[in-house]
């Protein structure tokens, strides 16, 4: 994501800021929203998924787990973490920590991803999901599984989630599949077979995987595009690469605007990040950065 510079025909007029067409999947292949569901579960696993983001009411007790208290050690480690991080927010003090363990307690007892049984943690290690708890990450080797196999305890995977990123959409997937099969029910919705969306046509899905991008017409024209969407172009076409860089240093672009020696590198260079942040720039855009770098290589050598 970020800023390139496209050769594009001086005569190109696609609308500055608006997403080349060709990168975007055509509506012809577009499917309908499925009118039975909102993502490809059946009622049932709809109902556990809002159970476990919290969208319904929960309790831990119902899932065999226990509530958190406001002295939950892992409680108290994240909430002393978020004082510290922001006491003009919080405040500052015993009260302080008091008052955010509290709500992070009243938080996560009602989502069913902090609280999973040990059927819920064996499904994740069967999908060879939990590495932090499974596997030991080698120098040079990467990810090993421990040996010998380690199984966590519920306990265990329940601190863990508090403590770190917790579990991502996969697994919540895992965990609310395997709960389907352990009760019996289907996972997925009967009208979309979950997917979500409904063919318009019969093979639409298959001519929507086959479909691929096709980039705007090349030619004599210089251009900037952002990276960030899908791709657009946000500068007008120039006659010549210096042009361009004339453009990007006109002072009238305010905030955008770089230097004219940066502009020229950038455009020399092709490609920048949106941002960077290093111990000697501190936070600047990847332009600006591009031109400082060039600027350092140059001087070394």
């Amino acid at each position: 994501m970020g800023r390139e510079v496209r050769r594009v025909p001086l005569d190109f007029d696609w609308p500055l800021g608006k997403v080349w067409e060709g990168f975007l999947l055509p509506e012809r292949l577009r499917e309908e929203p499925c009118p039975d569901c909102e993502s490809g579960y059946s009622p049932h696993a709809e109902h556990l998924f809002n159970l476990w983001w919290g969208h319904l009411p929960f309790t831990p007790e119902s899932n065999g787990s226990t509530s958190l208290r406001s002295d939950t050690p892992a409680v108290r480690a994240v909430a002393e973490r978020n004082v510290a991080h922001a006491p003009a927010y919080y405040g500052a003090g015993e009260d302080a920590i008091a008052r955010e363990a509290q709500r992070l307690a009243n938080l996560w007892n009602g989502m069913w991803c902090y609280h999973l049984n040990q059927d819920d943690v064996d499904a994740l290690v069967a999908a060879d999901r939990l590495w932090d708890l499974t596997r030991t990450c080698r120098p040079g080797e990467g990810w090993k599984k421990t040996d010998p196999p380690v199984v966590p305890t519920a306990e265990q995977v329940n601190e863990w989630s508090l403590r770190g990123f917790g579990h991502d959409a996969i697994n919540s997937g895992v965990v609310i599949s395997a709960r389907c099969e352990r009760e019996g029910v289907d996972a997925t919705c009967a009208t979309c077979k979950g997917h979500a969306t409904i063919q318009s046509y019969p093979g639409q899905r298959a001519d929507a995987e086959a479909w691929e991008p096709t980039e705007p017409p090349k030619g004599a024209g210089w251009q900037l595009w952002e990276t960030v969407s899908e791709g657009s172009p946000v500068s007008p076409v120039a006659a010549s690469a210096d042009a361009l860089a004339e453009w990007m240093s006109n002072p009238e672009r305010g905030r955008d605007w770089v230097p004219a020696e940066t502009a020229r590198q950038f455009v020399e260079r092709g490609w920048a990040p949106s941002g960077v942040f290093s111990a000697q720039t501190g936070l600047v855009s990847g332009v600006e950065y591009v031109g400082w770098a060039e600027s350092e290589r140059r001087d070394r050598s």
